[in-house]
């Protein structure tokens, strides 16, 4: 039972662009589904809209400030408090893993435990990026390097381990 952090990162720092991925990696996303299925997911409103649906085998949690939002089959907190309280309340002992977008991961960076990144090793135009990190905190504990003939891009997928 622990906190995680997702994310697919390009070589300057971009996660998304107009809402969307700049990428379409199917390994990266062949991973995201192995590792997040039968766990929880918190994102922000603007990530779920992109998605456009609540992801099938997830506990699907969409933090907003919005106080009135409600969304089918998800759950909407106000705080990162809240969410965390009702993960350690009732998670029986699956993850959290923190899927986006940019402010969310901000919010939450403090409290994950592990970093599931997929580092894209391409520039691409983006508008939405990854918070800065003191890599000094973390210790790689995994790295698979692959390529991907669709988008012609090396990417390596890092797990990482807070020290």
């Amino acid at each position: 039972m622990s906190i995680k952090l997702i994310c697919a990162i390009s070589k300057n720092n971009v996660i998304g662009n107009e809402n969307k991925l700049p990428w379409n990696i199917s390994e990266d996303l062949k991973r995201f589904k192995e590792l997040t299925s039968n766990n929880w997911i918190v994102m922000g409103r603007k990530t779920f809209d992109s998605i456009g649906r609540p992801l099938p085998n997830r506990k699907n949690i969409v933090l907003s400030k919005n106080k009135n939002l409600k969304i089918d089959s998800v759950e909407v907190f106000n705080s990162p408090k809240d969410v965390i309280d009702s993960y350690k309340n009732n998670s029986e002992q699956k993850d959290l893993y923190v899927i986006g977008g940019t402010y969310i991961y901000e919010l939450f960076f403090e409290y994950c435990e592990y970093l599931y990144i997929t580092y894209v090793d391409k520039e691409y135009l983006g508008d939405a990026f990854f918070p800065k990190v003191d890599w000094n905190k973390w210790k790689l504990i995994s790295e698979d390097s692959r390529y991907d003939d669709k988008e012609e891009v090396n990417f390596y997928f890092r797990d990482y381990e807070r020290i």
